[in-house]
């Protein structure tokens, strides 16, 4: 619900002009650092996958940002993680036709040590585990493609909006058969999707050919590979159906394909945590959170990127317009949310007494649009103090966020729930869609022309002025936990969710 008290405790904000809020709205306004930000962080250091040196890069560049704002903040070193650097590839089907290709080779690729030319052919579908494992020695020096090739490369909504009814339906049947047909081919192998390029390797295949399509025009997700010997490599829909046909059709084709990529041994794992001192109660705490780390398919610009600048800056806002807090604020730059929310869970494991002090935390992490959803997260109370603060707002950014109090706590998604889950108030600053999940999560078009910056300056000022009025607030947040409601899937009462402990030691085994 939207929570009508908000509405008229902010007029009566209008007449009292706080002027460190309208600092903080003037210094957005008039001089935004955001687009430099970006710019450096997306474009000149790239991606920061895990245990890569751009992750270490961006972690200096951070501390370096701080530092020249007048910041103080500290490199925290959690675990170790396998380390790898991605290099150039290059892909060409050289017949029956000469074409360059568009693929990315997924994370943790092995390298090739040259570049190999061979045949593709496609997983073909076989009655079961023995037929399998007769057909398996055929793979030797081939490329094989493993993925469905998909019916259309049009985006439902596309469809939605030219097709006729008929045509729109008779694609999805034909989708979901096709679907279908495609998983039991998987099964019928005796392995998963995640277990078959293994398998393919060790028969002495030269490479595996995939397909993840994200629903959108020529956009793929790029995620992880599970060879060891042989490169990953997800070639973009429009080629990889243009492989397939021909494979298929008995045209046999053959590409040529160079990935290099570096094994860099172990290596650390670590946060950023930034700190601005409180005056008055400096052992409670206001919290700022974003996760630091990404995929590698783009340049992680809205996953997480504008979360991360959103969350710097904040924090150069606040230490400019308001230098010296009531309470202490601190914000954390997680790494490894994308593997399982590592870097947080090991900060609230590690920091016990921050989180027991913990006032509040505001974590955003789901693209670059602006701030549209709150929930209460469980919290019985959260209602009372979560709106004293939303009353400051602006309205032209608050009358556009829904709040759901008191909501349910969450066991997931982005690294609020570490918090949560350790009983402390985490919050979501949820964002709207602008086709997050088609186009820019975990893609390879999640780039910085993909931000909207006017979306992510109000997250600034909304982030800055919650954190302000959480510092101020003279009475600490309630950790009251509301009776949780029946969950549907079993009938019974909802839990609370529990604390997980974090991979200390990723991609090592």
């Amino acid at each position: 619900m939207l929570a009508a008290f908000c509405l008229n405790n902010t007029r009566s904000f209008a007449q009292s002009k706080d002027p460190v809020i309208e600092n903080i709205i003037k210094e957005e306004t008039d001089n935004s650092h955001l687009e430099t930000l970006a710019h450096e962080l997306f474009d000149g250091i790239g991606p920061r996958l895990v245990g890569t040196p751009q992750m270490e890069q961006a972690g200096k560049w951070a501390l370096a940002k701080y530092k020249n704002w007048g910041i103080d903040a500290r490199y925290e070193k959690w675990g170790e993680w396998r380390g790898w650097e991605r290099g150039i590839s290059h892909i060409d089907m050289v017949y029956p036709r000469v074409k360059s290709l568009e693929g990315t080779q997924l994370a943790w690729s092995p390298s090739m040590k040259k570049p190999v030319t061979a045949e593709v052919i496609v997983l073909p579908d076989l009655a079961d585990s023995v037929a399998f494992q007769k057909w398996l020695p055929a793979v030797k020096g081939k490329f094989v493609m493993i993925s469905m090739d998909q019916p259309t490369g049009r985006p439902d909504d596309n469809w939605k909006e030219y097709a006729t009814t008929e045509s729109f339906d008779k694609m999805k049947q034909a989708r979901s058969a096709q679907t279908e047909a495609w998983r039991k081919r998987i099964s019928n192998t005796g392995y998963t999707t995640r277990t078959l390029p293994v398998a393919l390797e060790n028969a002495g295949a030269a490479g595996i050919l995939t397909n993840y399509w994200s629903a959108g025009f020529g956009v793929d997700k790029i995620f992880a590979a599970y060879t060891k010997k042989v490169p990953t490599v997800d070639i973009a829909l429009e080629d990889y159906g243009m492989l397939f046909r021909l494979a298929e059709s008995g045209d046999k084709p053959r590409i040529t394909m160079q990935t290099e990529s570096k094994e860099l041994g172990v290596v650390p794992t670590f946060n950023i945590i930034g700190e601005i001192k409180g005056t008055e109660k400096p052992d409670e705490y206001v919290m700022l959170s974003a996760h630091f780390d990404s995929w590698d398919g783009g340049t992680g610009a809205t996953d997480n990127g504008t979360g991360t600048l959103t969350m710097m800056e904040a924090m150069r806002i606040l230490k400019k317009v308001y230098p010296n807090p009531k309470r202490t604020i601190l914000v954390g730059h997680w790494g490894s949310e994308e593997e399982g929310l590592n870097g947080s869970r090991a900060f609230v494991e590690d920091h016990p007494e921050i989180v027991a002090n913990l006032q509040a935390l505001f974590n955003q992490d789901n693209g670059t649009g602006r701030v549209v959803n709150i929930s209460g997260q469980g919290f019985l109370n959260a209602h009372d103090y979560l709106g004293r603060w939303l009353s400051q707002v602006p309205d032209n950014i608050r009358e556009q966020i829904k709040t759901n109090f008191p909501g349910t706590p969450g066991g997931g998604g982005s690294d609020f729930a570490s918090f949560v889950a350790a009983g402390a108030p985490g919050f979501s600053l949820s964002s709207t869609s602008w086709a997050y999940g088609n186009y820019t999560w975990h893609t390879n078009r999640d780039t910085y022309d993909k931000v909207v910056f006017d979306d992510v300056r109000n997250n600034a000022i909304l982030t800055a002025i919650l954190v302000y009025m959480a510092c101020e607030d003279p009475a600490k947040a309630s950790r009251e936990k509301s009776v949780l409601p029946t969950d549907s899937r079993t009938g019974e009462p909802m839990k609370w969710p529990e604390q997980r402990k974090p991979n200390r030691h990723g991609g090592l085994d």
